[in-house]
């Protein structure tokens, strides 16, 4: 017979008898046992189902400059930080320049952010201020090393050179794997969903593929990031409760009641979530690493 983890709290769901009623007249002894009460209930006093286990999150944009920088900014420092990697899908990383046809064009996974925001500052500071790239890249280098390129990424190779580099986020995606990717623009989706069809499954691990469609820009790169946290939060919520109720035997390759029923929830979270933010419409599909 399968295993209920729901049943190994049943010998100690029942709580001890009330005391007696006090004395008549006796408030000392009232008090008393308004103050004992709340001990009688140590099982009400547990953490939040969110706080047991947690997603891991890959957030992607074209440059990883901005948009996904900002959400990895917001999982990576929630008040329940999510363990997080952030990619790009472009050929190149590209920034403003002093013209539309003079960007600053840079090499991914070589060039870091640091090398990018002292380039710039000693091109123009006052240009590269005012429109926002070094207050953008300072952000940036106090969250990881530089940008990386979703195609260069191969899912289950360790990133434990992130760890010791202090990568925000870095802790807990150390075996190269992760369960939620969040694209911040639809072409940005539809290269992550193509590259994980070419790069075969190898891992046949599934992995929930969403856009929530940023424009480029600062501002609302602030209010994106706000909204995939809360997207992120709710889908572990749901994660963490359906294992706490049905266990997480099978859950990393997908198979098992918990990850089963999970899966089928996420549809109804993301219209949930829609709901709440009708201005960032949102695209999901089911992939596999």
């Amino acid at each position: 017979m399968a295993h209920d983890p729901r049943l190994a709290h049943m010998g100690t769901a029942t709580p001890p008898p009330p005391p007696p009623p006090p004395p008549e007249n006796n408030n000392a002894c009232a008090e008393t046992a308004n103050d004992n009460a709340p001990e009688s209930q140590p099982a009400e006093v547990t953490p939040a189902a969110s706080d047991s286990y947690k997603l891991k999150f890959c957030t992607v944009c074209a440059s990883n400059q901005n948009r996904s920088m900002e959400a990895h900014l917001r999982l990576s420092t929630a008040a329940s930080p999510f363990p997080v990697v952030s990619f790009g899908t472009g050929s190149l990383v590209r920034l403003p320049g002093p013209s539309i046809t003079q960007p600053n064009v840079y090499n991914f996974n070589s060039t870091s952010y640091s090398q990018m925001y002292e380039e710039l500052f000693s091109k123009d500071e006052r240009l590269y201020r005012s429109n926002g790239l070094l207050n953008m890249l300072e952000r940036n280098r106090n969250l990881k090393w530089g940008p990386e390129r979703f195609q260069d990424w191969v899912p289950g190779v360790p990133r434990v050179d992130h760890v010791s580099k202090g990568d925000k986020g870095a802790i807990g995606t150390e075996g190269g794997v992760v369960d939620v990717i969040i694209t911040c623009e639809e072409r940005c989706w539809d290269a992550v969903v193509d590259d994980l069809m070419n790069k075969g499954s190898v891992l046949n691990r599934p992995v929930h593929v969403f856009n929530v469609d940023i424009k480029d820009n600062h501002e609302e790169a602030l209010v994106g990031g706000k909204a995939i946290l809360e997207l992120a939060n709710r889908l572990n919520e749901a994660a963490a409760l359906e294992r706490k109720a049905n266990g997480a035997q099978g859950w990393e390759n997908g198979a098992g009641e918990a990850r089963r029923s999970f899966d089928e929830k996420v549809p109804e979270i993301l219209a949930a979530w829609q709901e709440k933010w009708p201005n960032l419409p949102a695209l999901w599909t089911l992939a596999w690493l």
